[in-house]
């Protein structure tokens, strides 16, 4: 998929939020980039092989106290993981929408375990 449509799948996925998460993105950036570098990986604990389709790095919302002056937290959506298990467009587009929304869940402070719930 070119990057442009795989762009309008990520913008689709932030548009369809509902409002009332929509209007509390509050200071993050989200961001496509082709792969997860070996070195993020590593920092990460994981292995080479490691399919990562998404990431947050910031300061969640439930741990923000004093919180001004700060870069955007930053949400990256990794386009080739993605594609390597998703086959069809449809696929695609559920994957991502799937990705984009567990790294929200993170930008509003939630752990990997309240988000496999």
């Amino acid at each position: 998929m070119d990057e442009g449509k795989f762009r309008q799948l990520v913008e689709g996925a932030i548009d369809s939020l509902p409002e009332e998460f929509a209007r509390k993105l509050n200071n993050v950036s989200v961001v496509i980039e082709d792969a997860p570098s070996p070195q993020l990986l590593r920092s990460l604990k994981l292995p080479a092989w490691a399919l990562l389709f998404g990431l947050y790095q910031g300061v969640p919302q439930t741990k923000r106290v004093g919180y001004s002056g700060v870069l955007p937290d930053k949400i990256t959506i990794f386009k080739n993981p993605i594609e390597r298990v998703a086959r069809t467009e449809e696929e695609i587009k559920a994957q991502v929408r799937e990705t984009v929304i567990h790294e929200i869940g993170h930008h509003f402070g939630l752990s990997e375990e309240d988000l496999k719930k």
